[in-house]
């Protein structure tokens, strides 16, 4: 299996790839760069090993390409596997005034517009803790599991506290999908332990920092503005931990170790998270195929104990947010929230 893109099974039943393609960057408004036939690219992938796909019902005009390619790869006489995880993000305006058929409505607009008869995953989020009704919320999704509507039920950006509320109210999680790379490692502080308890698996978004984590910034001088909201996002990280000169001197470290097996920077920073406990696969943000060859590149990387010693002594001069997952987001008049966009839901 050296070199080829690694499968990791959830549950005895159920295999996803160790890359996830995401869907985010496809959404309407997020970029200029999107391919012109994302469908031939979403066969590119599964055809090179990358057969799971991310997507929300919050993305705007993803679902529906997704279902495109649902729908094509249905018609061929064989059909590709693949497996496609969506989320359910309830406006934060209507947080407090939801009713189990609001509910439902949106998982069936998910079902038709992605063009199955069960969706593989669906990834749970609450924008305002402060607002009652998450854990009643996730009931109603495990009732619409139990319907036959779900396969998997799952969260994404809930912090190890409400992570547990839900648990204990029984209903059964198999992902929590969160931020986490080497300039993000706030899932360590709680939730990984949550996760080994409950034999619960990380879905790993933020990876690549927004491309931060690549050749691409070495020996860059820090950017004053941004083409998109993503690379605002996690220079936001950047300044948390520490600021601009110790990242470089965090991508000098993994530029050394790419260059000692061959790798890039990129790769590196992606192999070092799949290392981790719990961690069931990385999120990627490709936004075409040209260079899905390389994602194969992180699993020929083996590294050995000095590579991993010379991360974690950069590791160690970061200054951790004090918060858990997702909580400097939560913060609508934060830095880190301002740049959020909480009412996508609605028609």
């Amino acid at each position: 299996m050296e070199g080829m893109i690694k499968r990791y099974a959830l549950t005895e039943s159920y295999e996803i790839s160790r890359v996830i393609k995401g869907g985010w960057q496809l959404s309407d408004g997020h970029s200029d760069e999107i391919s012109s036939d994302p469908v031939a690219d979403m066969f590119a992938f599964v055809e090179r090993g990358i057969n799971t796909f991310d997507c929300a019902d919050i993305y705007t005009g993803v679902e529906a390409m997704i279902g495109e390619f649902v729908a094509a790869n249905n018609a061929r006489s064989e059909p590709l596997p693949i497996r496609v995880h969506t989320k359910y993000v309830p406006d934060y305006d209507q947080l407090g005034k939801l009713k189990k058929t609001d509910v439902e409505a949106i998982i069936d607009r998910s079902l038709q517009r992605l063009k199955l008869e069960r969706l593989d995953m669906v990834q749970f989020h609450w924008w305002n803790y402060a607002v009652p009704g998450a854990v009643e919320t996730a009931a109603w999704l495990g009732e619409l599991q139990q319907a036959g509507k779900i396969e998997l039920l799952s969260l994404t950006n809930f912090n190890t506290a409400r992570s547990w509320e839900i648990l204990d109210a029984g209903v059964t999680l198999t992902t929590t999908q969160v931020q986490y790379s080497l300039l993000d490692p706030r899932p360590e502080k709680a939730l990984l332990a949550l996760c080994a308890e409950h034999n619960m698996h990380l879905l790993c978004y933020g990876t690549l920092a927004g491309g931060f984590l690549s050749d691409r910034w070495l020996g860059q001088p820090e950017p004053s503005s941004f083409a998109n909201r993503s690379l605002i996002k996690y220079k936001l990280m950047i300044d948390e931990i520490g600021g601009w000169d110790l990242f470089q001197t965090l991508l000098e470290a993994l530029d050394r170790i790419g260059r000692k097996h061959d790798v890039s920077v990129a790769s590196v920073a992606s192999n070092w998270v799949l290392e981790q406990a719990q961690v069931a696969a990385v999120i990627i943000g490709s936004r075409n195929a040209d260079h899905v060859d390389r994602y194969k590149e992180v699993f020929a990387l083996e590294m050995d104990e000095e590579d991993r010693s010379a991360i974690q002594t950069i590791k160690a001069q970061m200054q951790i947010p004090a918060d858990d997952v997702f909580d400097l987001e939560r913060d609508k008049n934060g830095p880190h929230g301002s740049i959020m966009k909480y009412n996508l839901n609605a028609e």
